[in-house]
């Protein structure tokens, strides 16, 4: 059951966060990205935006960004939507993405925020994706200011 996501009252957190974002399926990441985009800049965060062609090229992106000694991020969100057609090809696509979204945060230790959605219907995408009461793009421009908050009083 799809709940509305929370306004939490974090005030200004600041930071500087990447969000690698899938240009396929825009119409639905595009959403995603400026409902992210806008909270983040609302907390006073830098906010620096990669855009890659597919969902599978997030990973690689993210990795580099991970390991970039020259710039540290707070947290990295990805963003992209993958809709399920009649082969399993979405399906492997989604695992892989996921399993190595969670290798990048473990191995470079930096919060990867993962807004990749398999979707089997356009309809879940758009409740999902396009509205304000459960926009996945606010959700996770929330959880990464959070995570960025309990990283930095682990230092």
């Amino acid at each position: 059951m799809l709940r509305k996501v929370a306004a939490n009252k974090l005030g200004q957190v600041g930071g500087s966060f990447a969000i690698v974002a899938s240009r396929y399926n825009g119409v639905y990441v595009d959403a995603m990205l400026r409902a992210a985009r806008e909270v983040l800049l609302g907390a006073g965060a830098k906010v620096r935006i990669v855009r890659v062609p597919g969902a599978f090229e997030i990973p690689v992106v993210a990795a580099k960004l991970a390991a970039s000694a020259s710039r540290r991020y707070s947290a990295i969100i990805c963003f992209g939507v993958i809709f399920q057609g009649e082969t399993s090809h979405a399906r492997h696509i989604g695992w892989g993405v996921t399993q190595a979204l969670a290798q990048i945060q473990v191995q470079h230790k930096i919060p990867v925020i993962h807004g990749v959605f398999l979707f089997e219907k356009e309809k879940h995408a758009k409740v999902r994706c396009l509205g304000t009461k459960h926009n996945r793009g606010t959700e996770a421009a929330h959880t990464a200011l959070q995570m960025a908050r309990v990283m930095r009083s682990m230092r």
